[in-house]
């Protein structure tokens, strides 16, 4: 999935965790206040005076059909202009603690773990793009410095991972005697080798390993001028020398 779907999905997930964290409590409150209205209507009626006493908070819990409600509402008393006024209120913690908020730590569960991988992908991109982008090859390098040797002719060459990128950021595939002898010709400052040298590095055990050489380089020269500026050169097949085109 590409970055920008992936983060709509999470900005979708996160939109409906908070409606239906909302949704839940908008309803619970409706129904709370509801019955609080109910029961001071009720204790009201069956009281005789406007004074609010414990016998008044008690009638009032008594006629909560809420059990979660009884002893954490409150009433409260309005005098002003000479008029009796009463209310009651609960707080918004008790009101959150009654509503259904399953479905909602559900989608926020979702959008944690969602979350989570958006951010591990995100930073496994740019790690992976840190890696591919070519070592700049320019004004301020000299011959001896390591970017100058690890890229060469559009190629570089990861020290740290052993492979070669072309300069789209591609890896180029190699067979692991190509790897060798590709490192070995990154390895030389002046980019050519002997046969002598390439046949003791890749067969030091083979007596004439002339023909196996040859078989290589040839598989090897249309792979190299596809991906990068380069190629493979011979000097009557005693010495190969990689430059560019």
């Amino acid at each position: 999935m590409k970055s920008h779907h992936a983060l709509i999905v999470l900005f979708a997930l996160l939109f409906s965790s908070c409606w239906a964290t909302y949704r839940s409590y908008y309803a619970t409150s409706q129904r709370v206040n509801e019955e609080l209205d109910r029961a001071l209507t009720l204790t009201m009626q069956q009281q005789e005076s406007n004074v609010i006493t414990q016998d008044t908070l008690r009638t009032f819990n008594s006629l909560l059909q809420i059990p979660e409600l009884r002893g954490k509402a409150s009433l409260l008393v309005d005098v002003q202009a000479g008029q009796f006024k009463a209310s009651a209120h609960c707080s918004e913690a008790t009101i959150f603690g009654l509503s259904d908020q399953k479905p909602a730590t559900l989608l926020w569960i979702m959008t944690g773990l969602w979350a989570l991988m958006v951010c591990y992908h995100r930073k496994r991109s740019r790690e992976d793009a840190e890696a591919l982008v070519p070592l700049p090859l320019g004004n301020g390098f000299t011959p001896n410095n390591n970017l100058a040797r690890n890229t060469y002719g559009g190629l570089t060459y990861s020290e740290t991972e052993h492979r070669f990128y072309a300069s789209t950021g591609h890896e180029v595939p190699l067979t692991p005697m190509q790897q060798q002898l590709m490192e070995l010709f990154f390895a030389s400052p002046s980019h050519t080798l002997t046969k002598a040298e390439i046949c003791d590095a890749l067969w030091p055990r083979k007596p004439d390993a002339s023909d196996t050489l040859y078989t290589l380089i040839r598989r090897l020269r249309p792979i190299i001028e596809q991906h990068s500026d380069l190629c493979i050169t011979s000097d009557r097949s005693r010495a190969y020398r990689l430059m560019h085109k």
